[in-house]
């Protein structure tokens, strides 16, 4: 069997990252992938997800793990990961728009107000285990935007229809105007160093 040209160079994209599971070598293969073998992975990926990545490539560098499916930064920023990847989930709150992004934090959610948090947007996850928050879209600013807000319903500051109203409200000034809130311009709280919860062992 003939692979193509473009599947050899894909082949050799892959064959260099592989290294990344290798112990002590999680920078060479960022040092042997090019600008160019990069743009030749994600040839294929939609626009949302190329924009996504190169916006976090400013500003935050080269991503830790690379593979032909997705990209990941860890503890870029107030983060603790950012993940793009190459398949776009399609979210109609608050206008259709495709999730590409996941950005995590530390942050401990009651159980109590897991329910909560799901009626206010279905992009934003909880890990009661290992103490995670993360939001999912298509641009920072909107993952900000999302954990600010997320933060606001599980201390009780907002209700789950005021905080989407500020949501659409502040999406909305945004498309209109380009101003950003402040929500959507870095995280307004300090997460924890860890909020991870194990529970508690059952009776057997």
């Amino acid at each position: 069997m003939t692979l193509s040209s473009r599947a050899i160079r894909l082949a050799t994209v892959t064959f260099a990252l592989a290294a990344l599971a290798a112990p002590g070598s999680a920078q060479q293969p960022m040092q042997r992938m090019n600008d160019r073998q990069m743009q030749s992975m994600m040839a294929n990926w939609p626009a949302s997800a190329r924009m996504a990545a190169a916006d976090m490539m400013r500003k935050y560098g080269r991503p830790q793990e690379v593979t032909p499916t997705m990209l990941k930064w860890r503890n870029n920023g107030p983060w603790k990961y950012t993940m793009i990847s190459n398949y776009e989930t399609p979210h109609h709150f608050p206008a259709p728009h495709p999730d590409v992004m996941t950005q995590g934090i530390d942050y401990r959610v009651p159980a109590a107000m897991f329910d909560d948090l799901a009626a206010y947007d279905g992009s934003v996850t909880a890990d009661r285990t290992q103490g995670h928050l993360a939001a999912r879209c298509d641009k920072e600013g909107a993952n900000f935007l999302a954990i600010n807000l997320a933060h606001d319903v599980v201390t009780r500051r907002k209700g789950v229809p005021a905080a989407r109203a500020y949501y659409a409200r502040a999406i909305s000034t945004f498309k209109k105007t380009g101003r950003m809130d402040p929500y959507m311009q870095r995280l307004q709280f300090t997460p924890p160093r860890s909020a991870n919860d194990p529970d508690m062992p059952a009776k057997m």
